[in-house]
């Protein structure tokens, strides 16, 4: 659907006299005249296919206009071409273009003509010029629509996250062929590199701060210092995902940097592993969306039980912390609800979830030794069909024997 077609259905949800402004990042710098590279907001973005800085878009059912930077011959030799007002109206299909500096004159003419405001502010300086403009006007939040709008995903976002999906797929696969320790040993960085190489040579760019976690360091949820050192025995575990137009896939895997796990290593992958694998089986529509996260806890904890780690009874909170899933498209930690009232919601056809349970197991006088520093978690991205689901990450390998081999 083009951003035309999903500025009108969301229209369709509000009243007549409905305005809805929106605004895209600021720019942002990262250390004396350098910015870090821009990415547009995923609401923006989404209802204008609009990807540069300073950016304001406000429509009703009677008008399309977009605020935008001008054409400057001098910055743009510096920064490169910007589209200007000029080329806006055909571009972008809207029936007004100004200059962002005439956004104080021009949006209180608008929204003059309102009699309800869709607005969601962001801490910058050019919301501020918004909420100027309100006067202490009243708005509604648009997330409540434009968010469920973007939980259920078209084909075509599809095939971007299936893309985003299978470039991340094929570094993951470089990464268990080439990261194995050698005399000098391997860094963790060393390993990020070949995520960076892969996605580059694919246009695409990280969708969040890699994880790279060899050891303990895969007890950690948000491991992202990624500097130290792999040693033998150790498992590595993996959490990267690319972005492709904006849409995000998210994947983990952990695997033995030296290519074959250990007894104990082998016991809790299985663990993990079927927890996956059955809390996946049973994403289907309209089935809860916490379905999985009771049915992978369950299995992990009577794992855990099994082993002597866990006691019946105990809090499995102490190894696994955290959800098993949550959505995914143009953000990683994707918009939308997990609940409608007091209930859980149900899936629906073109949802897009992560399905990631773990055990992570920290040294503890309680625990046999050999179990120490076991970090293990298995994340794949699952869309909700008619039938079912699709894991848009199947092709990369997860079953035991399959790495060990890809390792060899």
């Amino acid at each position: 659907m083009i951003p035309k077609n999903r500025r009108e259905k969301l229209l369709s949800q509000l009243d007549d006299g409905a305005l809805v402004i929106v605004s895209t990042n600021p720019q942002q710098y990262r250390n004396g005249d350098t910015h870090y590279p821009f990415r547009p907001h995923s609401d923006f973005w989404y209802l204008t296919g609009f990807k540069e800085p300073e950016t304001v878009a406000v429509f009703s059912k009677k008008h399309y206009t977009i605020f935008l930077q001008e054409k400057n011959p001098a910055r743009e030799i510096w920064d490169g071409e910007r589209l200007g007002i000029a080329k806006a109206l055909q571009t972008l299909d809207a029936n007004q273009a100004y200059p962002i500096n005439e956004l104080k004159a021009q949006l209180p003419l608008l929204i003059k003509e309102a009699t309800t405001l869709y607005y969601d502010f962001k801490a910058c300086a050019l919301d501020n010029d918004i909420i100027e403009c309100l006067d202490g006007a009243k708005t509604q939040s648009l997330g409540e629509h434009l968010h469920e709008m973007r939980l259920i995903k078209e084909d075509n976002e599809i095939v971007l996250m299936q893309k985003a999906a299978d470039i991340s797929i094929q570094a993951h696969q470089l990464a268990m062929q080439q990261a194995k320790i050698g005399l000098a040993g391997l860094f963790e960085y060393e390993v990020v590199s070949i995520f960076d190489a892969e996605f580059r040579k694919n246009n695409a760019e990280h969708a969040y701060t890699p994880i790279v976690a060899g050891g303990k360091n895969g007890c950690i949820l948000h491991y992202i210092k990624n500097d130290q050192v792999l040693n033998e025995g150790d498992l590595l575990l993996i959490d990267v995902g690319c972005e492709v137009e904006g849409y995000a896939a998210d994947i983990t895997r952990t695997f033995p940097v030296d290519g074959k796990f250990s007894q104990a290593q082998r016991q809790i992958y299985q663990i993990v592993l079927e927890a996956q694998l059955a809390a996946i089986a049973c994403i289907k529509p309209g089935e809860v969306v916490i379905k999985p996260h009771q049915i992978a806890s369950k299995i992990i904890q009577q794992g855990l039980i099994d082993l002597g780690i866990l006691q019946t009874g105990d809090d499995l909170s102490q190894f696994y912390m955290h959800g098993t899933g949550h959505w995914l498209g143009l953000d990683v930690h994707d918009v939308g609800r997990y609940q409608q009232g007091k209930q859980h919601r149900q899936y629906e056809i073109g949802m897009v979830t992560t399905v990631e349970p773990g055990i992570y197991i920290r040294k503890s006088d309680k625990i046999d030794p050999e179990y120490w520093d076991i970090g293990i978690r298995i994340e794949d991205d699952v869309l909700v069909t008619d039938n079912g689901n699709s894991v848009l990450t199947k092709a990369l390998v997860k079953e035991i024997d399959d790495i060990e081999n890809l390792m060899k």
